[in-house]
């Protein structure tokens, strides 16, 4: 449904030095510097997948997510969506999808919400039945009733991504692109977000491309990541895989009676320890967390035991590290 095959997007900066004399002369002459945002990117989505696309600040990901909106043409490469490209078939291509640009507003700043949802829906066409229901779901889902009468330039950034999310799926699409869609939102409408991304990709098949810094959001919502950094796709695979590959060290908080003394566990190291509490660190490469448990019952008298994966922030920052982005 999507392909993506050996795009290259190189962008065109003029740069000129600091000063009065260097102004003056760039208006005579202008220096170039040549920025390479995609290298021979690649990659195929199915209809129906969630992907999370990951990397740091810079790594290519916006564009990508422009290039398959039709907004930008790459230098070279074929883009295709539903067969064709997107940039040749804007208006026809636009039907078909939802963006969300986490920095980027398609509301009018100074009129009410509901007017500029009526603008989106005149603009896509979208028959009235169709909008009054989806309307009416969306202002259920993410609690719009109490601001969609408000101006935007009023609303909290969390209000207006609420907003955001809501106006770029009123023509029902097929695919949805969301670059930093949960940006200022609270706990408790990122997992209103999260649970309807999983409802509309389980009811309507529809697929969904995940741009983020917020590795909540991957975990909770994907099982394929594909990683770029510096304009190349580094990986493409199982996001489970991934953690399983650079989380080889589990935390264990164990509540216990101090009379005994704590007899380590092998692979297993001692973080910390006071009050009849300590933090151990399992190296789950070379032992299990149940032989961890098991060891530590059999010496002590063990009140409550907790186990922490690594967090992973951690893990994606290692991953970073890795591959020098």
């Amino acid at each position: 449904m999507i392909l993506f095959q050996d795009i290259n997007m190189t962008y065109k900066v003029a740069r000129r030095r600091q000063g009065l004399k260097a102004a003056l002369k760039s208006l005579v002459k202008r220096d170039y510097t040549y920025i390479e945002a995609l290298k021979n990117a690649s990659f195929s989505i199915s209809q129906g997948e969630i992907i999370g696309y990951i990397g740091p600040n810079g790594a290519g990901k916006s564009t990508t997510i422009k290039i398959l909106s039709g907004i930008l043409v790459p230098t070279s490469g074929k883009c295709s969506v539903f067969g064709k490209v997107p940039s040749d078939n804007r208006i026809e291509h636009v039907k078909n999808i939802g963006v969300v640009f986490g920095q980027r507003s398609q509301l009018m700043w100074d009129i009410p919400v509901i007017d500029s949802f009526g603008l989106i829906s005149d603009i896509y066409k979208v028959p009235a039945a169709m909008y009054k229901k989806n309307l009416d779901e969306l202002t259920e889902i993410f609690s719009l009733a109490d601001f969609v009468n408000t101006p935007v330039r009023q609303l909290s950034l969390g209000q207006r991504m609420r907003c955001e999310i809501a106006a770029s799926l009123l023509h029902s699409p097929q695919i949805l692109f969301l670059d930093e869609p949960t940006i200022g939102l609270d706990a408790v409408s990122k997992v209103a977000v999260r649970n309807f991304i999983k409802r509309i990709n389980k009811e309507n098949g529809v697929t969904v491309v995940l741009t983020t810094h917020d590795m909540g959001d991957v975990d909770a919502l994907t099982d394929r990541v594909m990683l770029i950094g510096k304009g190349q796709i580094l990986y493409d695979g199982s996001f489970t895989q991934m953690k399983s590959k650079y989380s080889a060290v589990s935390i264990l908080t164990i509540d216990y009676d101090t009379s005994k003394e704590i007899l380590l566990p092998e692979h297993t190291l001692l973080l910390s320890s006071e009050a009849g509490r300590a933090v151990l660190s399992v190296d789950t490469e070379k032992t299990s967390i149940s032989q961890a448990i098991s060891h530590l019952s059999q010496t002590l008298t063990v009140y409550n035991i907790g186990v922490q994966s690594r967090p992973i922030e951690e893990i994606i920052a290692e991953v970073y590290e890795e591959f020098s982005i």
